[in-house]
């Protein structure tokens, strides 16, 4: 039978080792965000913005950005973090621990934002930019002044969408020594047993992804003028 005060215990018992992981899971997400921001962002307008139809129609940049993300989203994320052994051993100097675990989710969250970024913008109605072109309006004003603003509830839930993904991805960082909350339960919890611990860790990341979504969404429906 499963016993809820023994569970407290085991929480202050390992306390500081419960606040390290969770702020070791905080710097993967963190980083991953930063980077879907940066990088996943421009990578999903541009995906937008070459596509048929649209303002630097492209055909051979949509296809490679199109092929690019398709096979990282695709892409085992276990498998991907060993085939990225090499890469991240090159930016950060070792395979193993939390910034080597953010190589490859900072990887992953461009292209998981970059394709809803393309799906956000590819929401709007065309009139946004027919109008904006009829008021002289430059292209990089069209994107900034214009689809930015239109898709901004749709951007920020996809990022709120990603984020929650992260999270999930981190905690599977701690089968390859990537340290977070997922390392932690395996070391700490699967492996001593501690079946308590286990789902204190549970509870905590349940609690920690309801807040991000809840706040994500709050956030979004103040933004949704429409």
């Amino acid at each position: 039978m499963f016993d809820f005060s023994l569970m407290i215990e085991k929480v202050m018992q390992y306390q500081s080792q419960i606040v390290e992981s969770i702020g070791e899971t905080f710097l993967m997400v963190g980083i991953s965000v930063v980077a879907a921001v940066l990088l996943g962002l421009p990578v999903g307008t541009l995906l937008f913005l070459c596509g048929k139809g649209q303002l630097y129609e492209n055909r051979t940049i949509s296809t490679v950005l199109n092929g690019a993300v398709n096979i990282i989203r695709s892409f085992p994320f276990l498998l991907l973090v060993v085939f990225m052994i090499p890469l991240t051993r090159l930016i950060v100097g070792t395979a193993i621990g939390t910034l080597a675990a953010s190589v490859p989710l900072a990887v992953v969250s461009i292209a998981l934002y970059a394709r809803l970024v393309e799906q956000s913008l590819l929401e709007i109605p065309r009139g946004v930019i027919e109008a904006a072109l009829s008021m002289g309006a430059t292209k990089f004003e069209i994107v900034y002044k214009f689809l930015f603003v239109e898709a901004r509830s749709g951007l920020l839930l996809g990022l709120t969408t990603s984020t929650i993904s992260f999270i999930s991805y981190s905690t599977v960082m701690g089968v390859v020594g990537g340290g977070g909350v997922g390392d932690f339960a395996i070391r700490y919890g699967y492996q001593r047993f501690e079946t308590e611990l286990m789902v204190a860790i549970i509870i905590i990341m349940i609690v920690l992804v309801q807040l991000v979504h809840y706040t994500g969404s709050l956030i979004s429906r103040w933004l949704d003028k429409r």
